[in-house]
């Protein structure tokens, strides 16, 4: 078998040294487009080394040194756009961008970029990004967000950003990003017929169509082909050359000075016009898809020769040659030299150690907390104002959706850099009338009306948050993030991860769902389950089931974002939105007095909450199933049961040391979930009790109550496959039954 890899390098050498050059249409100069000699040296050297890295991680694989080699050959031209940006606009790349990180690295002193990308590649602790965590492309200096195997995943957050650029400008907020900045996000062709490349490129469409300033390059890097399927010829410009709301420009990116030139151009509608850019670049995908790709197998050799003798490489050793800037020995000889000097600083990043312990992998799943962080003091003449259409309601007790309301509108008062995004939210108030009147309060910068699009919401929250802003975003049902559930799982809970916590995108989820909703049916508008999140690693789930609890709980999960850069999903029980009586009508015993930001507690209590000091049955539950389980509790109490009911309240992490302390104190225990049976919250929760032995005794019991493994149907028939007040009330007499036969025998 042919070692391709062998053969591209000495090919290479054996081209330039007889000027067997591949031919080309452009006819610019590097002085036309402003390229000095120099310059374009200095990006021909970027692209060599980068070359190089390549073939070097296949060496090291076969030693056992590296383990990941998708590369970026064929893709090297990357440097010469990477040469027309600042080094402060940030870039989000895809996994064929190594010139890309060289050449920007020059821009800033003191960087060691091939040192570190080795160490990447090695998985050492080293790693300046990663810490040995997994070969990525990404640098706090360089304002590289790492991104690992990313299709388009990444280009949502890349659109948010952008957003984010002129808002914190129009908001007067000093953002981390400079008000002039522009973000480069590129990514193959391939990759562009992605739904979330689709989304992102509608969403910045959708904005600049009216006159929504959007900063951002979107570069396509197209090599015709993705793994072993083929682009359509045409296809990329056929979709983009007319879109409305994006420039296309197209550039040979094999060719440095057309590149450079079109790059050029690009930045400046970006950066002066504040106008969107779709940036077609072509180039060639040598050495396969990655280095276990037998890329013959679907590539006849003709195809794969005629791919090699476009290598860009060539095509900016010819520029060289025909400028007079380098003579072909000159050529080979930088290549050569670059080759050994891989080589040796790969030799030393290799024998630099790994991570070796659960611990050291696990550090940077929880991000650095943050410390000043600024919180603005209201006055009692502002707080007036805020709340002039409640003056005559602030002093009565409301329901869980008014008290939440009132809790949003004091935090967006305090915090400056919170801004709100969702679907309807702005006027409308929210189909749950949640985010009423905040438009009105702080206005359309801050109480953003997205369209609808709940990638584009989740990833722009992503783009906002890399930008110093709080983002808290709203998904209108439990069931719509299912149709992005990979920006949370996939970018934002990964980001600390893959950078050693160097970058962060902390947010507050705000999404309305499990069940009990009357009349309502479906999967979508009635979803009891949230099983979706429970397995993200360091992700903060908040479950409110009353108005006072989430008061608390939402002022917590802004401080645990804000100081600890946490992300946290807040799930709020439609259901028991307006919900005021428990037992009887007109009881008001679900409502709650509102409390005021200077009576609050100041530290973040992420403890379960008791209600009871019953002993013989614990009841352990969350949402609609606590407020049901209070229910049946008086039932039970006149019964003579004496129960004790637990609300979960924070669903991840569990407080588990307080759950078992309850637990322990009681003879039995019952599990009210309203979650389906199989991949519900109960499951943990009876894992947890057997786990810590906190029912030791074989006379005790420990039960639960679920939902049917089913789908929500309309009308009264939901009842069927949810727990009600009754099931509870005949489980637990049920228990102290058997309890009680036992004890006869």
């Amino acid at each position: 078998m042919v070692d391709r890899n062998k053969l591209v390098n000495e090919n290479f050498v054996n081209f330039v040294e007889t000027e067997n050059f591949p031919k080309t249409d452009n006819k610019l100069t590097p002085s036309e487009v402003g390229l000095s000699a120099s310059d374009v040296i200095d990006i021909f050297e970027s692209q060599v080394l980068s070359r190089h890295l390549d073939l070097q991680s296949r060496v090291m694989q076969k030693q056992g040194q590296s383990f990941y080699t998708i590369g970026s050959a064929g893709h090297e031209g990357n440097a010469a756009y990477a040469k027309a940006f600042r080094p402060s606009d940030m870039a989000f790349l895809h996994y064929r961008s190594g010139a890309f990180v060289i050449q920007r690295a020059k821009q800033i002193p003191g960087q060691t970029a091939l040192y570190d990308m080795l160490l990447s590649f090695a998985a050492s602790k080293d790693d300046p990004i990663s810490g040995g965590r997994h070969k990525v492309l990404g640098s706090k200096a360089l304002s590289i967000p790492p991104q690992t195997s990313t299709i388009a995943s990444h280009l949502p957050k890349a659109m948010g950003t952008a957003f984010s650029i002129p808002l914190a400008k129009r908001l007067n907020f000093a953002g981390d990003l400079p008000n002039d900045s522009v973000v480069i996000c590129n990514f193959g062709d391939a990759s562009s017929n992605h739904s979330t490349a689709q989304g992102a490129f509608n969403c910045t469409a959708w904005a600049a169509y009216q006159s929504i300033p959007m900063p951002i390059v979107f570069v396509c890097e197209d090599n015709g082909i993705g793994i072993s399927t083929s682009t359509p010829d045409g296809w990329i410009a056929a979709n983009y050359k007319d879109r409305a709301g994006l420039h296309y420009i197209y550039c040979d990116g094999l060719d440095i000075v057309d590149t450079y030139h079109k790059a050029k151009q690009a930045e400046r509608i970006a950066r002066e016009l504040r106008k969107p850019v779709f940036l077609h670049v072509r180039t060639v995908r040598l050495l396969g898809h990655a280095g276990s790709d037998a890329e013959f197998v679907y590539r006849s050799i003709a195809e794969i020769e005629a791919n090699e003798h476009q290598d860009p490489l060539l095509h900016s050793a010819r520029i060289l040659v025909e400028n007079n800037i380098l003579s072909a020995e000159q050529i080979v000889k930088i290549y050569q030299d670059s080759a050994k000097r891989i080589a040796n600083i790969a030799e030393h990043a290799a024998s630099k150690s790994k991570l070796e312990s659960a611990e050291q992998v696990e550090a940077s799943i929880v991000p650095p907390k943050r410390e000043n962080i600024h919180q603005k003091v209201v006055s009692a003449e502002q707080r007036q104002q805020l709340f002039a259409h409640e003056k005559h309601n602030l002093n009565k007790k409301q329901h869980l959706a008014k008290l939440l309301n009132w809790t949003l509108m004091d935090l967006m008062a305090e915090h400056e850099n919170i801004v709100m995004c969702g679907e309807d939210i702005g006027k409308k108030g929210g189909v749950y009338n949640v985010t009423s009147k905040l438009f009105d309060r702080f206005g359309h910068n801050r109480v953003i009306n997205t369209l609808l699009d709940e990638q584009s919401i989740l990833g722009g929250a992503i783009g906002f948050a890399h930008n110093g802003l709080l983002p808290i975003a709203e998904i209108q049902f439990l069931a719509y993030v299912h149709n992005a559930e990979d920006q949370i799982r996939g970018e934002a809970a990964t980001l600390p991860f893959f950078s050693n916590g160097q970058f962060t995108n902390p947010m507050v989820i705000r999404i309305a769902g499990l069940a009990y909703q009357k009349g309502f049916g479906g999967h979508f508008h009635n979803d009891n389950s949230f099983a979706v999140f429970r397995d993200i690693p360091g992700l903060i789930i908040a479950c409110p089931s009353n108005g006072n609890d989430a008061i608390e709980m939402m002022r917590s999960c802004v401080k645990l974002a804000q100081e600890q850069q946490r992300i946290v999903v807040f799930l709020e029980p439609i259901a028991l939105y307006m919900t005021k009586d428990l037992h009887a009508e007109g009881d008001g015993l679900w409502t709650s007095n509102y409390v005021l930001p200077e009576r609050a507690s100041t530290e973040v209590n992420q403890q379960i909450s008791v209600y009871g000091e019953g002993d013989d049955i614990c009841i352990l539950s969350y949402g609609n199933g606590y407020f049901l389980s209070r229910q049946a509790e008086q039932i039970l109490a006149e019964q003579g049961i004496r129960c004790r009911v637990i609300d979960l309240r924070w669903l991840a992490p569990l407080d588990e040391q307080g759950i078992i302390e309850q637990v322990k104190q009681c003879k039995h225990v019952l599990i009210v979930d309203e979650c389906r049976k199989t991949g519900s919250i109960s499951e943990a929760l009876v894992t947890l009790i057997h786990e810590q032995q906190a029912v030791p005794k074989a006379t005790n019991e420990l039960q639960r109550i679920t939902a049917n493994d089913c789908f929500i149907p309309l009308g009264t028939a939901a009842y069927h496959v949810l727990p009600a007040t009754d099931d509870i009330v005949a489980a637990a007499t049920s228990i102290m039954n058997n309890n009680k036969a036992k004890a006869y025998l």
